[in-house]
């Protein structure tokens, strides 16, 4: 069986998480960079310290990240978004490379990467997926998810690659214009498609 990594992606709100749970429930070894940077800025963390020196307004009292207070500076503003990258990204990339030393030799490699194309991380990838959605279905998720306002939210999804450029470049395209149980359904095809390409 033959070495396959995965690049799973799509913009917030679209649904990459519930695809990336349903392909875990079908085996697949999911590497889910979003957990990954919150253990890159975890209390008592290089990563976090490098924050508090540049934006010390982010810290909480109790000394954990205001993510909040953090996400209205860097999604304002590219290059300190650009800072913040710089901080977090080479930290999740070591801790992706430790995950993979012990990804199941039977088991599909798929890596959860918000910023799959924009980060240029496509390229270590074989294949990639990103998930789509209409775009109001995402904001409205994202607003209950996160309790933040439609303008919030319409700046992360600015700070995002275009859905459709991502669905061009993309290898593979899932909608998530339906039910959960359509999105499985249409999830599931993929990774057969995955598993196929793999054997």
């Amino acid at each position: 069986m033959s070495l396959l990594r995965v690049g799973l992606t799509g913009g917030i709100g679209a649904g990459k998480s519930a695809v990336a749970e349903i392909w875990r429930e079908r085996g697949a070894f999911i590497i889910d960079s979003d957990l990954l940077a919150r253990e890159a800025v975890a209390p008592g963390s290089r990563g976090l310290s490098e924050i508090a020196l540049r934006w010390p307004s982010v810290i909480a009292a109790d000394g954990t990240l205001d993510r909040a207070a953090l996400a209205r500076i860097v999604f304002s503003n590219e290059a300190e978004r650009t800072v913040l990258n710089g901080i977090v990204h080479p930290r999740v990339r070591a801790l992706a490379r430790a995950l993979v030393a012990q990804v199941p030799a039977d088991a599909l490699e798929v890596h959860v990467i918000p910023l799959l194309f924009e980060s240029e991380y496509w390229r270590t990838c074989d294949v990639t997926v990103v998930v789509v959605a209409p775009e109001e279905a995402r904001i409205a998720r994202v607003m209950e998810r996160d309790g933040i306002d439609r303008a919030a939210v319409l700046e992360r999804m600015r700070a995002q690659i275009d859905p459709y450029e991502a669905r061009r470049r993309a290898t593979y395209a899932i909608d998530n214009n339906g039910d959960l149980a359509t999105l499985r359904i249409r999830a599931n095809v993929v990774y057969d498609h995955l598993v196929a390409v793999r054997a």
